[in-house]
């Protein structure tokens, strides 16, 4: 397939890939009931009682795709505009998968408190915020500023639903593998928004024997380090001095979001039996699935769809905002993250789990109403 020209083609053909669609008819006697003298009546009930929003207006149906272009896919910064396609593409996708308005914006700055005092005033339209493509560390700060002020669910995709993922693929491949994830050595290449946030939660599902590196080598607790880096610090074992080649060395689990090729066959032969590897750089993972599995890899996982176990952000965040929303969540909790990685990874019965199938795909009927469930069940839990 010509991905460019075609991609390029039906982009120009369309116009990009939204539009506005209205929901009741537009005639002589609604429009009186839809503007003027009638629009003023819910305007004055929601005056009164402001929780009125989500019965009233679009607003609980509808998510804020918010970028500053400033770490686009694979792309690195490129700016607000050049970012537009992509927020689109995720609009696009929370209607297909989950019924949900999702509109693009993308922000001229990025500026950290600039981007953070424009989102907060632009809140009261949008019953959740989905940030994008902002790059790490300054995107934890702009969710957990957010957060502290809004009383709407944040949720940064490129950190949480990657881990969410992840996660499933994992607890489905350690039932293959006969193994506890308490008792396995994992070694995590990338500590931006997604490493850092695959960490914590490998940490919250009992993983104390996580070895992390960054661009610099291994991380290990140092004065230097950023406020991201003295998190992950705290929750990994790495000993300063160790190579990313010797971190391998009786390792079980390798989940990499970095560089593509930075994994040698070499490296997998050192791990464990029945060893774990998902390797999601994008566009080109850090080993390539067929030669991880010539290595000895008994499990591997990409972020491609044009090999097995695509570990893709989309089988988590349509059903997370979709069960969020219809609860009237004001935020997105580890619970609530816990409950979706568990309906992610029950979509494949025990049975039916294979090394090369450890991972549901997107179009799995059911997924995303088993994950808004199971989110939604989560947030009534408190």
């Amino acid at each position: 397939m010509d991905y460019k020209n075609d991609a390029l083609a039906i982009h120009k053909k369309y116009k990009g890939k939204l539009g506005i669609e209205i929901l009741p008819p537009v005639n002589e006697d609604t429009l009186t009931l839809l503007y003027s003298p009638g629009v003023a009546e819910p305007c004055k009930e929601i005056a009164v009682n402001p929780d009125l929003v989500a019965e009233y207006t679009w607003r609980q149906n509808t998510v804020a795709v918010i970028s500053d272009g400033s770490a686009v896919l694979g792309l690195g910064n490129i700016g607000a505009k050049a970012a537009i396609p992509v927020m689109e593409g995720k609009a696009l996708l929370m209607k297909s998968f989950a019924n949900l308005n999702g509109v693009p914006i993308v922000l001229d700055t990025q500026d950290t408190d600039m981007i953070i005092q424009t989102v907060k005033m632009l809140a009261p339209s949008f019953g959740a915020i989905n940030l994008e493509d902002i790059s790490a560390p300054r995107c934890v700060i702009i969710e957990r500023e957010l957060e502290a002020a809004l009383d709407i669910p944040i949720f940064h995709d490129d950190q949480h639903g990657t881990a969410i993922v992840v996660m499933a693929a994992l607890i489905n491949s350690l039932k293959l593998a006969q193994k506890q994830l308490a008792d396995c050595k994992v070694v995590v290449s990338g500590a931006g928004a997604a490493g850092s946030s695959i960490i914590k939660l490998l940490h919250t599902f009992g993983c104390r024997n996580i070895v992390a590196f960054d661009v610099n080598g291994v991380i290990t607790e140092n004065p230097a380090n950023d406020f991201l880096q003295a998190e992950i610090a705290e929750l990994t074992n790495g000993v300063a001095g160790t190579t990313f080649e010797q971190a391998f060395v009786g390792a079980d689990i390798f989940i990499g979001v970095s560089a593509a090729g930075i994994v040698k066959e070499a490296m997998i032969r050192a791990m464990n039996d029945k060893a774990i590897v998902f390797a999601m750089a994008n566009p080109e993972p850090e080993i390539g699935y067929d030669a991880a599995r010539a290595a000895g890899a008994f499990i591997v996982g990409t972020g491609r769809s044009d090999f097995p176990n695509q570990i893709n952000n989309l089988l988590a965040f349509p059903g997370i905002f979709r069960g969020a929303l219809d609860v009237g969540a004001k935020k997105i909790t580890m619970v609530m993250k816990m409950a979706a990685v568990y309906a992610i990874a029950d979509l494949i019965d025990d049975a039916d789990l294979r090394e090369d199938y450890v991972i549901a795909s997107p179009f799995t009927e059911g997924l995303t109403e088993q994950v808004a469930r199971a989110v939604a069940a989560a947030a009534k839990q408190g």
